[in-house]
């Protein structure tokens, strides 16, 4: 004979499956939104936007659609195991500060081994899917990035200033990447989206570095060149460089990628982002910073929709 269980005893029963369902389904949540944190989403969609835009320069004839979705899923997933590797590297110097110190490697929510091998198995999806559905050029160019970016860029951090120039090179690879993906060989067109972005990025990370100075230097990671003049030379080379974007924004118009529309626009945010380096150079304060850290941001992808946009309109003439 069975004996049904009591009313109490079947509420306590339900109620303790209950509580193991929340717990499953808030720990499978905190584990998407740690990945998530990861991969860095916002950096994800901005290379996927400069990947399309070197595609789309690329592709004065014939737009292959579906070879530009793959070009970016193939290169979204590199981008997002450089993330990973980079945040196992400098999962000790994340400890050290204030607003990396709760990064789920660094936090212990994920460990290094996991993470390590998630990163292995997208840089192999990314890399095959590039390799054989793309093409070697594209494949090995964002290997190149994400080898560029793991092993000079992060593990420099520590030992020179100069590591932000060496990063400022797999940064500005993106666009070159959707170049070479849409079948076009190296030239001075890539050339010319290589030296935009690259320039671009130094004023843009140097405000970041003065915003985050006290951080970084608790750390011991060298990402201004100087921690103890005030930011002076952080500022002037920030001027330098901006000085710099003007003419080089202005390279595509120069070599016919592009004709006054962009130029114009081009003159327009370039000056205004030299302008903001000045004003941080003159008064070195953090409302400084952030504001040219919130012009550089208004600046590059304004003159990327202008050149696909001047791009567009010269090819719908010819």
């Amino acid at each position: 004979m069975s004996i049904a269980p009591s009313a109490p005893q079947a509420s306590a029963s339900v109620s303790a499956d209950t509580l193991r369902v929340q717990s499953a389904v808030a720990v499978g949540r905190q584990r998407l939104a740690d990945y998530a944190e990861l991969c860095r989403p916002k950096i994800a969609i901005m290379t996927m936007v400069a990947v399309a835009v070197g595609f789309t320069l690329a592709s004065p004839i014939t737009f292959d659609a579906v070879k530009l979705v793959i070009a970016m899923l193939g290169v979204v997933q590199l981008v997002a195991a450089s993330s990973m590797l980079n945040q196992c590297l400098e999962r000790r110097t994340d400890v050290l500060m204030t607003r990396t110190q709760d990064r789920p490697i660094a936090s212990g929510r994920i460990s290094m081994p996991e993470a390590s091998a998630v990163a292995a198995v997208l840089t192999s999806v990314g890399f095959g899917l590039l390799w054989n559905l793309v093409n070697p050029a594209a494949a090995l160019a964002t290997l190149a990035t994400l080898l560029s970016y793991t092993l000079a860029y992060t593990l420099l951090k520590t030992k020179t200033s100069l590591c932000t120039t060496v990063g400022a090179i797999p940064g500005a690879m993106p666009p070159v990447i959707g170049w070479l993906a849409a079948g076009r060989g190296l030239g001075i067109e890539a050339l010319a989206l290589f030296a935009v972005f690259f320039v671009w990025q130094f004023p843009h990370f140097l405000a970041i570095g003065w915003i985050h100075r006290r951080d970084y230097q608790s750390a011991g990671l060298r990402m201004l060149p100087s921690f103890t003049d005030k930011g002076f030379l952080t500022g002037l080379i920030a001027v330098v460089y901006a000085a710099a974007f003007v003419p080089i924004s202005a390279l595509p118009a120069f070599i016919g990628m592009s004709g006054d529309l962009y130029l114009l626009s081009a003159m327009a945010f370039s000056v205004a982002y030299l302008v903001y380096s000045i004003r941080f150079l003159l008064h070195r304060s953090e409302v400084r910073a952030r504001s040219l850290l919130y012009n550089s941001l208004i600046c590059l992808p304004s003159l990327l929709i202008a050149l696909v946009l001047d791009f567009l309109r010269l090819t719908a003439i010819g």
